[in-house]
């Protein structure tokens, strides 16, 4: 029977990577562990000392006990706000384009 605590403890640290856009080798820089050793955390077959808990949770800017919170990250509701935003933006950048490319075309623009 797999640990819940361990599933909850994998699921949280890889989605706070994911948010805060950290592959594991940059996370295990920032926590001073091996990156083989995050991989295994996040694969749920090691449990790491209560000091390397802290260290990860410092490196995803965390507090150590949100580690362990079931619903720690909505890494869904990340993803469709990251869409939103990036859909949003290109839409105000090619109004602007549009804008500008007229101006030029009527010759109302100096440089």
């Amino acid at each position: 029977m797999k640990s819940v605590l361990r599933q909850i403890l994998a699921s949280n640290i890889r989605e706070r990577r994911y948010v805060l856009g950290l592959s594991q080798m940059k996370l295990a820089e920032l926590a001073d562990i091996a990156p083989s050793y995050v991989a295994m955390i996040e694969l749920e077959r090691k449990f790491p000392s209560v000091e390397v808990l802290e260290r990860i949770a410092w490196a995803l800017k965390m507090d150590p006990t949100e580690l362990f919170s079931k619903a720690c990250y909505p890494i869904e509701a990340v993803k469709e706000l990251h869409k939103s935003v990036l859909a949003s933006f290109e839409h105000v950048v090619k109004s602007h384009i549009e804008e500008f490319e007229a101006k030029v075309n009527k010759g109302d623009f100096c440089p």
